[in-house]
């Protein structure tokens, strides 16, 4: 069975010169002109991963992907013209899993190549994930199939991205050992060899936050200033 791949840019040129080079490569190609009509389809038949484009218009890439991933856990990866750190950062920080700027010299070979190396990842993630379902540890516990996570018996208000969920499983694999910047950059981030590694404080700020909306006195994590994090 062919790996299904949907495509969302309101660029119809675009659109059309990845979809037959995608077929090239032996993909099944779901392509949508904007957000709203890749929605639909896109829940309607999901695809093994998301290629998005960030501007568009009815709905712009940041909210398809929120609402993506409100009930579905495939890859994402932006397909954009801006080139800005901060929008970079805007959709890491979301949870996507890669980002390619089609500006300046845009090389449709880089994508067809993060979007193997995506799925890839993702094939490994799962197959990991297979043989430890379930993470338990004090009042701890991770669902890694489903990706969900509970702190004292409560479910999160606000459910962990993908990226968040991997900090944290690789966190709490080794309670009390103190993981770097770098390695924690490893795990949430394979494909993504120039993101600042201070991104990692901000989704560790994130985390605490989303944990202690159920737990005012969450303080599980701790830094480590100049080494990296540790789980308590």
């Amino acid at each position: 069975m062919k790996t299904r791949v949907a495509l969302v840019d309101d660029d119809r040129n675009i659109l059309i010169s990845l979809e037959h080079l995608l077929i090239k490569e032996d993909f099944d190609i779901q392509t949508y002109p904007d957000g709203q009509s890749a929605l639909a389809g896109i829940f309607r038949n999901p695809p093994a991963i998301a290629v998005i484009d960030i501007k568009m218009p009815k709905m712009d890439g940041y909210e398809l992907f929120r609402k993506i991933r409100e009930k579905l856990q495939i890859p994402v990866i932006f397909l954009t013209s801006k080139d800005k750190d901060s929008d970079r950062l805007k959709g890491l920080m979301q949870g996507v899993d890669s980002y390619v700027t089609k500006s300046g010299n845009f090389s449709k070979e880089i994508l067809i190549e993060t979007i193997k190396n995506t799925l890839n990842r993702v094939k490994i993630d799962t197959d990991q994930n297979e043989s430890d379902q379930i993470i338990v540890h004090e009042d701890l516990r991770l669902d890694c199939m489903r990706h969900v996570c509970e702190w004292k018996n409560k479910l999160l208000a606000d459910p962990l991205t993908s990226t968040e969920f991997k900090i944290i499983k690789e966190l709490v694999e080794r309670p009390g050992v103190v993981k770097s910047r770098e390695r924690l950059m490893e795990i949430a981030y394979r494909d993504e060899l120039d993101v600042d590694d201070r991104t990692i404080d901000s989704h560790i700020k994130r985390i605490r936050k989303k944990f202690r909306k159920v737990d005012p006195e969450f303080n599980a994590i701790f830094t480590l200033y100049g080494s990296g994090y540790q789980w308590k």
